[in-house]
């Protein structure tokens, strides 16, 4: 869903608008890194009522991206004109679809305790080392595919079909990741 949500912003709105997605996602697994040193994960894990519900949220408000993205036919028409949205709001839809995805919360309880030693000093600190290597890990894979999108967006501008083809296409890639994340937090 955090893929999907960066290539739609750049390909919408520019690599600006696909790195302020990106920077949304950062501070969306920071807040996944401090819920696991919290033991909110463990929460999530063990009452399966509340994964669910928050599986079923995040897979709703993925599918509604999509579909806005489907619905507006030339939903990247924007490419011609600038930007659909202000980066803030970009950012803050990005912190959103992160922080609606419990199974980054899960992921987040199975590998950091893992690699959290008491016995070799702050536990704090140690922890928020382990964040700065996924923010990084974030920044490489999803800031290159914001960097990609937004050159795919110049050549989008001079094609309105391909337009409307990219942002279907797009949307129908979030309404099938909704789908199945619907159809897994219903089993």
């Amino acid at each position: 869903m955090d893929m999907a949500f960066v290539l739609a912003s750049a390909l919408a709105d520019g690599a600006r608008a696909g790195f302020a997605a990106v920077a949304g996602m950062v501070v969306g697994g920071f807040v996944h890194v401090l819920a696991s040193a919290l033991g909110l994960s463990l929460l999530l894990s063990t009452w399966p009522t509340l994964f669910n519900a928050l599986l079923m949220a995040g897979g709703l408000y993925v599918a509604w991206m999509g579909w806005q993205l489907w619905r507006g036919a030339a939903a990247l028409g924007a490419v011609q004109v600038g930007a659909s949205r202000p980066l803030p709001a970009t950012f803050g839809r990005a912190v959103l679809t992160c922080l609606m995805n419990p199974k980054a919360y899960l992921f987040c309880l199975a590998v950091v305790p893992q690699f959290i030693r008491p016995e070799q000093g702050r536990v704090a600190l140690q922890g928020f080392v382990l964040f700065l290597i996924g923010a990084a890990a974030q920044l490489l894979v999803y800031g290159g595919m914001a960097l990609a999108a937004g050159r795919v967006r110049g050549w989008l501008a001079g094609s309105a079909g391909a337009q409307v083809t990219t942002g279907r296409a797009v949307g129908a890639l979030l309404m099938l990741t909704a789908a199945w994340t619907l159809a897994q937090g219903w089993r």
